[in-house]
């Protein structure tokens, strides 16, 4: 089985090393390069051409999140697994919204780490456990939701305005907000923050 090729970008040099230490521990990955700031990933990227960036927030000059976007528009085929030290959802929606599969906090333990890289290479979503801070239990459940709120939705969580939204999906902006509405409705929850944790904890944020 091929391995996933990762790339690593971390202004922080040491911080590289760990990573690639406890990602090479296990058989299923290769770390292909690294790299210390935004532009030289974004170049590196379309150099090597990796499965996986792992990609901090903070960089110096261009930072983590704009160096997503403009990876994943000039290299698609890659996925891209946000690394942080704030569980900040401003920077989890901005993250979500440039394309970025996953948010991990930097204190996440080893084998958190490698899975989220594992996942994302298949194209699922993964969010560090942390940020899930709502508990689960009580909850309505997302089957609740229409197919086409739970489009909305993903749009919402994705950083989309109400007529963005619309015109992604071919409605009105009056409809959209009736699809929001009624999300709101149904779910019991009263603000954007609210929605896009709920939907990170049931897989419905893209």
């Amino acid at each position: 089985m091929e391995r996933v090729r990762v790339l690593l970008v971390d202004d922080h040099t040491v911080v590289r090393r760990g990573l690639r230490r406890i990602l090479e521990s296990t058989h299923e990955i290769e770390v292909v390069g690294e790299v210390g700031d935004g532009d030289k990933a974004v170049a590196e990227t379309a150099s090597l051409v990796p499965d996986v960036v792992v990609m901090d927030v903070g960089l110096p000059g261009m930072n983590g999140i704009e160096a997503t976007r403009q990876i994943l528009t000039k290299v698609p085929k890659t996925h891209v697994l946000m690394l942080s030290m704030y569980a900040d959802e401003q920077y989890i929606r901005q993250s979500a919204a440039a394309g970025a599969k996953g948010y991990l906090l930097k204190d996440a333990d080893d084998q958190d780490l490698v899975s989220a890289v594992l996942a994302v290479c298949r194209g699922e979503s993964h969010f560090s456990s942390a940020l899930a801070t709502a508990a689960a239990i009580g909850e309505c459940p997302p089957d609740v939701l229409s197919p086409r709120e739970r489009e909305v939705l993903a749009r919402v969580c994705a950083g989309c305005t109400n007529r963005e939204v619309a015109g992604e999906l071919g409605l009105s902006v009056s409809t959209v907000e009736t699809h929001r509405k009624h999300i709101i409705e149904k779910l019991d929850l009263h603000s954007t923050a609210e929605l896009v944790r709920y939907a990170i904890r049931h897989g419905l944020a893209g």
